[in-house]
């Protein structure tokens, strides 16, 4: 979380934040949030979240085309944690901090369910997988944004994409590799069938499961126009990163993982194989991510394992996964 809006943040917020959401003492408490203060609470024997974001982060208008957006999936069908208003009827609530800017509120369904463990990751769940997010691709082609205001970030805007001015002068070897890759994606064609308004971020850590094995999807923070093949490369480069991952599960993941959309949305078998164009991507995006956010990434196990022999893979041009996706066709 950045350092300006820790230090904008006093009790006086949390306090104005629930008096406007109907939030009784003692039926809240605090969890962890990366970007936003994130909270549980009680009301009428339901069960919330309350995120508490910053207007230097994500303008009100940008927030309520992700809740607006997030609500339209729900009612299209979608397991998501639909977004809720507030006493006032507002899916946003803006809270002044005194200090030009604005502390952003919001408030979801809580999730029902648990994280994924490793058990559940097998072809069942694969396929569900696929299914929702095929779902919210077919689903986004008629979405209609209610106001110009609130369209979402494009794919490569500022604080989507900040591969170029991550990049230093010691990372030459790294730019040689990422120019040519910047320059095959920025031609990709575009069309409502193929690119569109998606969760951008659909991993592991942000949807539950429950027993009767539906998934239920949240934080809709990094949605964004993009490519749906972007999306799917995504969700497949954050299922290979887990630690319990082998070798072979490029193969065990994406025919159930396909079966499912199929059932949901067509997208032409031609681009399957950009799928190692946006897994390289999301692999250069996340090497700087870390490099700029961790003074010492060895301190955490996902990072540490992620970085091992990182740069020399993206400098050498080594694929993120090694597979020939064009042998899905049939599948997609």
């Amino acid at each position: 979380m950045e350092p300006a809006v820790q230090a904008r943040y006093h009790d006086a917020i949390l306090t104005e934040a629930m008096r406007r959401y109907g939030i009784a003492e003692g039926d809240i408490h605090l969890l962890d949030g990366f970007e936003s203060f994130m909270y549980a609470y009680e009301r009428a024997g339901q069960s919330f979240i309350l995120r508490i974001g910053h207007s230097l982060r994500r303008s009100v208008d940008l927030i309520q085309g992700e809740v607006d957006w997030l609500n339209y999936l729900a009612a299209g069908g979608v397991s998501v944690a639909a977004a809720h208003t507030s006493l006032q009827s507002e899916l946003v609530e803006c809270i002044d901090d005194g200090q030009g800017g604005q502390f952003l509120v919001t408030a979801f369904t809580r999730a029902p369910g648990r994280s994924p463990e490793i058990a559940d990751w097998q072809p069942p769940l694969f396929e569900e997988y696929g299914r929702m997010i095929g779902r919210m691709h077919r689903l986004t082609q008629a979405y209609q944004l209610p106001d110009p205001a609130w369209k979402r970030f494009e794919w490569d805007a500022p604080g989507m994409l900040d591969i170029d001015d991550w990049l230093t002068a010691d990372h030459d070897a790294i730019r040689r590799q990422y120019e040519p890759l910047k320059a095959h994606l920025f031609g990709l064609p575009k069309d409502d069938a193929t690119y569109g308004l998606v969760h951008q971020d659909a991993h592991g850590g942000n949807f539950f499961v429950d027993d009767a094995g539906t998934l239920t999807f949240f934080d809709f923070d990094d949605c964004a126009y993009t490519w749906f093949i972007n999306d799917i490369a995504i969700v497949l480069f954050y299922a290979l990163s887990w630690s319990h991952v082998e070798p072979g599960f490029t193969h065990d993941f994406m025919p159930p993982f396909l079966r499912g959309y199929r059932a949901e949305n067509q997208l032409d078998a031609r681009w399957l194989p950009e799928i190692p164009h946006f897994l390289k991507l999301r692999e250069i995006d996340m090497y700087l991510r870390i490099l700029r956010d961790f003074e010492d990434y060895e301190v955490d196990r996902w990072a540490a394992r992620f970085m091992h022999g990182r740069r020399a893979r993206i400098e050498q041009g080594v694929p993120y996964v090694e597979y020939d996706f064009a042998s899905l066709t049939g599948l997609l």
